[in-house]
């Protein structure tokens, strides 16, 4: 009798002492408190992360750093001089022609030119002309662009004003107006490089302010005015950081735009001064003959293409990379 009476006490007591495990005091803690389970969020590393896990953009990437490496370093290890052999007879050999005459030589893997000019040698010293002018030209036009669009869309006093202009500029050919102002400034770097910006800015401002348009009126920016923060900070804080793949979609672009300009102004012309190498020089130079010499006029065109391509996928590919929905798994 006296087991039943006591087996209920027995149970009670178990029961309250697994409670005591379940349920017990903490301290506070507040740093504790702003702690967050989840895992840390950067964006830019997984902006790398989304575009590396690509192995096209890798060999992308490989490609366009050799590029870089034989435009930029590999002019200053071998000077190219077009006019070195113009009395030596060897104009418009052949490569095989070139390497029996001439010996192997990298020199001459990719034949003459009609001044008996190394190829090889005038592609990548060329090349390196186009690329500096290509993103001298993005980054003015880009800067220029991406701050007057934001501030454009988002100042009603300055969007009527710049309305006005652009719709006056606009209608006027762009190849044209850079025709005339190379004419009438000359046809050096500095002045190819002025045409090309004077008015380039523009069409990227009217797309900027198209963007900002769209999110300007967005509650996190009217609570930003209510408090008073001022207009600039407001696009540099809040507006631009949310366009960033948009900006990166237009970098895409833009790059490779100014290299397949510059050859095809020089081809016709009204490009660099003749004494500037250049991608455009060289395929103009060929292209009278392409026919019977087809080495003088296709490699400017293939590295010209290659250039472009590349780039233009690079691009894209990060500007894929760099929107944050892309991030979410």
């Amino acid at each position: 009798m006296s087991e039943i009476v006591r087996q209920p006490f027995d149970m009670a007591k178990m029961k309250a002492q697994q409670e005591d495990e379940l349920f017990y005091f903490v301290e506070q803690n507040p740093e504790a408190a702003e702690r967050i389970t989840a895992p840390r969020y950067s964006y830019w590393a997984s902006v790398f992360r989304i575009f590396f896990h690509k192995k096209s953009n890798i060999v992308a990437l490989t490609i366009l750093a050799i590029v870089l490496l034989m435009s930029f370093i590999y002019p200053f290890i071998a000077p190219y001089d077009p006019m070195g052999h113009l009395r030596d007879g060897i104009a418009n050999l052949s490569p095989s022609e070139a390497i029996n005459k001439l010996g192997f030589s990298m020199e001459w893997i990719l034949g003459t030119g009609v001044w008996g000019n190394s190829i090889f040698y005038g592609i990548w010293t060329s090349a390196r002309i186009s690329l500096t002018l290509s993103l001298i030209c993005a980054a003015i036009n880009m800067s220029l662009g991406i701050i007057i669009g934001a501030v454009w869309g988002y100042n009603k006093a300055v969007d009527s004003v710049l309305n006005v202009i652009y719709n006056i500029i606009a209608n006027v050919p762009y190849i044209l107006l850079i025709s005339v102002l190379v004419y009438v400034i000359g046809s050096g770097f500095g002045s190819f490089v002025f045409a090309l910006t004077i008015t380039g800015w523009l069409g990227i401002a009217y797309f900027m302010r198209t963007q900002v348009l769209i999110i300007r009126d967005r509650e996190y920016n009217l609570a930003s005015r209510c408090l008073g923060t001022p207009m600039l900070r407001i696009v540099t804080k809040n507006v631009l950081p949310y366009l960033t793949s948009v900006i990166v979609t237009l970098l895409a672009s833009e790059i490779p735009s100014y290299i397949s300009m510059e050859v095809y102004l020089t081809y016709l012309g009204i490009g660099m001064a003749a004494d500037i190498p250049s991608l455009g020089h060289m395929i103009g130079d060929a292209q009278a003959a392409w026919i019977l010499y087809p080495w003088a006029f296709w490699s400017p065109v293939a590295i010209s293409s290659i250039i472009t391509i590349i780039l233009y996928v690079v691009g894209q590919n990060l500007a894929d990379a760099s929107d944050p929905r892309s991030h979410m798994k």
